[in-house]
């Protein structure tokens, strides 16, 4: 006697997926087990539940000797998410049941089989059945369990038994073969998503903050906000979060498989609809920041993907771990290599950052005196290399004086702000056709030249920048940026002069602060 099968089944990668082929051959000989091809110690321990699950699910398993092989065999394998694919691999090819040709050629088989035969959880549910479309695979068989999160993806075919039994049930019988079917999503409240922002209504005055926000998400401009303790920095900087149009499309599925990462096996009910706020705490790590481990997980810059990364007490942050933001600031994505391998992860975030002015933290307050010296301020400012500086586009002072207005609040609450940066956007959308996720905030200094269009007086007063020396050629281009996100939120078919003046607003009067 010698049968030889194969089926098919995936190891995670990153966001994505690799196919892997189990193979069983049983063939005559005394009773064992063997699975090569790099198994960790949780498959080769699936030998034991495996064989546990045969009986308790009342299958006599004949006393042959058994190989299992997963290939591509240079590739590590970890976890128990093959059992599945190796006993049911086992049992066909030991002719105790028959899997239909067409499940076999197009089936991804994913579960842990329990002592008991039933099927156990597994993790990253989405990530596998978002990305089997990738290998022309379209039915994926996983445990009852998973199901719900498996049906999140259009154009793919579920079936999810509960037990060993129950899939043995099918396909050694001629009973139709029982397909997922998809729940409203009505039946399910979306776990992971908050829809309680804070309005900017809450904030009395710091008008011209709110409009920075706007216009920041408006045209994905990074921006640097610096005041004073209590000026309201951190108040304003939460609630641009509420300005985030909804994901749409493959968004909601990158994002939600970038989240499925996070929480470690934990149910999705739903795509996530909503952008990503991330606001790690000033004392985080590089690897907290960008990603890292000896396995490489994904960071901060990464879980705010598509959303905003809020950085609070920017500067006192470790200057190596701020610099460490250069690369994906620019490349939208990060690429961290280990001993263990190489992984990418997408990070095209929207940084929001505060600081105070200095280390005592009332440089320029009429209010107090600043105790710093000359020296500590140059050491604090330091921390802002020219790179990053090159980066943030909006400068948003701050001031502990402003006057209070309760009447501006209906002027700049967060319904009116969103309406701006929609039109803005879609302003954008239409300039940029063909071009995915590209703002304002994205023009190089070429793509200035070929999207934006100035009138006379904007051009005079932007030639008179630079003439006078106003502006540094940094600033010069910073300012073009801003002003086309200005004159798509005011409807403006050309960049106007009121636009440039506006634009210069939100560059550093002070070379201390940028």
């Amino acid at each position: 006697m010698n049968k030889f099968f194969e089926l098919y089944t995936a190891s995670r990668e990153c966001l994505g997926v690799r196919l892997v082929t189990v193979q069983a051959d049983v063939s005559n000989g005394l009773l064992q087990w063997h699975i090569v091809g790099l198994p960790d110690a949780a498959m080769r321990e699936s030998k034991q539940r495996i064989a546990s699950a045969f009986k308790n699910s009342g299958v006599r398993y004949p006393d042959k000797k058994v190989t299992v092989n997963l290939s591509p065999a240079d590739m590590k394998k970890e976890g128990a998410s093959f059992d599945l694919a190796i006993a049911l691999c086992m049992l066909v090819a030991a002719g105790i049941i028959k899997i239909p040709q067409f499940i076999v050629d197009n089936g991804i088989f994913l579960g842990e089989v329990g002592l008991d035969g039933n099927l156990q959880q597994i993790k990253y549910t989405i990530i596998f059945a978002g990305s089997i479309k990738g290998y022309s695979k379209k039915i994926l068989i996983l445990p009852k369990d998973n199901e719900i999160e498996a049906l999140l993806i259009e154009d793919i075919i579920v079936f999810a038994p509960k037990n060993l039994q129950e899939i043995i049930h099918w396909f050694s019988s001629d009973d139709p073969l029982k397909f997922a079917s998809k729940r409203s999503d009505r039946e399910y409240e979306n776990l992971i998503c908050n829809d309680g922002f804070h309005d900017f209504s809450e904030v009395i005055g710091c008008g011209e903050a709110k409009r920075a926000m706007q216009i920041a998400v408006a045209g994905w401009h990074h921006a640097l906000l610096i005041g004073s303790p209590g000026s309201g920095k951190t108040m304003i900087a939460e609630r641009a979060r509420g300005l985030l149009p909804p994901l749409h499309g493959m968004e909601k599925l990158e994002i939600t498989k970038i989240y499925s990462i996070k929480i470690q096996g934990g149910k999705i009910f739903s795509l996530l609809s909503k952008p990503p706020y991330c606001a790690p705490h000033h004392t985080v790590s590089s690897a907290g920041l960008v990603g890292g481990g000896s396995i490489p997980h994904p960071g901060a810059i990464t879980m705010a993907h598509k959303g905003i990364l809020f950085l609070d007490e920017f500067l006192e942050i470790h200057k190596k771990i701020i610099n460490c933001l250069r690369e994906p600031l620019t490349s939208k994505q990060i690429t961290i290599l280990r001993t263990a391998g190489e992984e990418t992860f997408p990070a095209d975030f929207l940084l929001i950052a505060a600081a105070n002015p200095c280390p005592c933290g009332y440089y320029g307050d009429i209010n107090r005196d600043c105790a710093c010296s000359m020296y500590d301020l140059k050491r604090y400012m330091d921390k802002l290399s020219g790179p990053i500086i090159d980066r943030i586009d909006l400068y948003v002072p701050f001031s502990t004086n402003d006057d209070f207005d309760e009447n501006d609040v209906a002027a700049t609450d967060t319904k009116t702000l969103y309406a701006g940066v929609l039109e803005a956007r879609e302003r954008q959308k239409k300039r940029y056709r063909g071009k995915e996720g590209f703002y304002n905030g994205h023009l190089s200094n070429s793509d200035i030249k070929e999207y934006c269009s100035f009138s006379r007086a904007a051009e005079d007063a932007l030639d008179s920048l630079i003439k006078k020396k106003i502006v540094s050629i940094r600033s010069y281009y910073k300012i073009m940026r801003i002003s086309q996100t200005i004159a798509d939120i005011h409807r403006h078919e050309i960049i106007e002069y009121d636009d440039v003046l506006d634009a210069l607003n939100f560059q550093s009067p002070d070379r201390h602060f940028l």
